[in-house]
């Protein structure tokens, strides 16, 4: 099976030395998203809701980039800051994930990058 790299600006660039995402056969890893404007390169402030959507539309923004969607993801790991705020999170992801929802981990950790609110990285069947 062949590497392919996938880039797009519908996701922001990557920080580091990884690619936005990497499909395998049929597989798709998608890196952490953390809550950037793709198209100002800035980092998105403001409450949790607003945070995670900018991550799952990031998130959104990459997988189509790579033929697949949302409704194709097969497990998402969500990182995050405080746990105290695990149900707002559900609450928008909820919104995204509407019907048969991935499996998912969702950890609290001690930072992230840029020291964002909430990183999430996703695996997705792609065509």
């Amino acid at each position: 099976m062949t590497k392919e790299i996938i880039s797009t600006t519908a996701a922001p660039q990557a920080i580091g030395p990884y690619s936005q995402a990497v499909k395998v056969g049929n597989l798709l890893f998608c890196s952490g998203q953390i809550p950037i404007d793709p198209v100002t390169g800035q980092l998105v402030t403001g409450d949790i809701q607003t945070q995670t959507r900018r991550v799952l539309d990031n998130i959104k923004g990459l997988l189509e980039a790579a033929g697949s969607s949302l409704d194709k993801v097969v497990k998402a790991t969500v990182f995050i800051k405080d746990m105290n705020q695990f149900v707002t999170i559900n609450e928008i992801y909820a919104t995204y994930f509407t019907a048969n929802p991935p499996a998912r981990s969702l950890v609290e950790v001690a930072r992230l990058p840029k020291d964002v609110d909430i990183e999430i990285e996703v695996i997705a069947l792609c065509e």
